[in-house]
């Protein structure tokens, strides 16, 4: 990248992430690798309200902007919040935007939004000719000519204009707040004392890549103790769900119900501490990579991208022809993908990943505020 390159010469910088929480993890080193690209340079991320969540804990970002875009899953709104959001953007003057998306996702909305903005730079993948909403317009290759991992393909992207560096590493600034409010909400349990302890999350947001429930009481009862206090982990609508999970254990685990009991922050440092997470591929799984935390994920066969990145792992599934569905409820109502993992290949992957990592001496990956 010359001097003369216009993104030599972007400063601000508008970053488009309209999807979950993990979706915008796993764009964190490409926003690292934008950030480092030019001294002095500014991010905004443009992204859903849910992932609007992770503000205080993305350090290469210096504003989150929500937007519960009409071109996503989000209720009908109006036109009203879309006027109010150009001029919004358009009063920050940025001199170039970015869009990610995954390879089943149009850009255009988001590059017509920014062109209605002011921004005189964009830069995508596109299936089609975009041609003059998408400056950089990086031609779709997934998945007819290649799959990429979701880092990867992001990092390919902004490579594009010249944005590399050699961390690829997801990214997570867990807070001294947090640890010390998490402390103080675990003092009446048997955390408090505990040598090690396993979160088992057993929620996710789309049905189709939830383990059954039935499924995952089984497994918790098989790993038992030997991984120490399992603490059950959701947010507040997942109650039921854990309660029902823990009830079918019977008391035959040594479970802590913590839905609904922590902030995004405190969770965070939860699982920071713990010697493993077990969870459906969902937020938590990307929360744990970019922590250190080695996963055990029920990886549902709806995308083929999104497995834990550069972390200890084992990735469970059962392969099935309807695989990679990109849907939020089984197409086939059977649910193949994971309800064919049987309980105790879920226990064999705990205690296999256990024996192998050794929790004192992992790398941690994230910052300390």
């Amino acid at each position: 990248m010359t001097a003369e390159d216009p993104w030599q010469q972007a400063h601000r910088i508008l970053c488009v992430r309209l999807d979950n929480m993990g979706d915008v993890l796993m764009t964190t080193p490409a926003l690292r690798a934008l950030k480092h690209a030019v001294a002095g340079r500014s991010l905004d991320l443009l992204t859903s309200p849910a992932a609007g969540a992770l503000a205080a804990f993305l350090p290469y970002v210096d504003r989150v902007i929500t937007y519960a875009a009409p071109w996503v899953k989000n209720p009908e709104q109006g036109v009203t919040p879309d006027l109010e959001m150009i001029t919004t953007l358009r009063s920050m003057r940025y001199d170039a935007a970015v869009i990610f998306t995954v390879y089943s996702q149009s850009p255009l909305p988001a590059a017509f939004l920014c062109r209605l903005a002011g921004i005189p730079r964009v830069l995508a993948h596109c299936r089609e000719n975009p041609y003059d909403l998408i400056s950089d317009w990086c031609r779709e290759t997934e998945p007819q000519q290649q799959i990429r991992h979701e880092v990867q393909r992001q990092l390919d992207l902004v490579a594009t204009v010249g944005a590399c560096c050699a961390d690829t590493r997801l990214t997570f600034t867990t807070r001294s707040k947090d640890r010390e409010s998490l402390k103080n909400k675990l003092a009446s349990t048997t955390l408090a004392t505990a040598g090690k302890w396993m979160v088992a999350h057993c929620g996710a947001s789309a049905a189709s890549r939830r383990y059954p429930a039935d499924q995952f009481a089984q497994a918790l009862t098989l790993i038992g103790d030997r991984a120490g206090p399992i603490v059950m982990t959701g947010d507040a609508s997942e109650r039921s769900l854990i309660q029902s999970i823990v009830q079918a254990c019977n008391g035959r685990v040594p479970l802590i119900d913590m839905a609904g009991m922590l902030s995004l922050g405190e969770f965070a440092c939860l699982l920071e501490q713990a010697s493993v997470l077990l969870s459906n591929n969902t937020g938590p799984v990307h929360i744990a990579a970019a922590l250190g935390t080695p996963v055990v994920d029920l990886y549902a066969l709806t995308n083929p991208q999104h497995t834990p990145w550069q972390v200890p792992q084992r990735v469970l599934y059962n392969d099935v022809p309807c695989k990679y569905c990109y849907r939020s409820v089984c197409p086939e109502h059977h649910h193949a993908c994971l309800r064919g993992v049987r309980p105790e290949e879920v226990c064999s992957a705990v205690i296999e990943l256990l024996a192998v990592t050794d929790t004192t001496s992992r790398q941690r990956l994230a910052g300390v505020a």
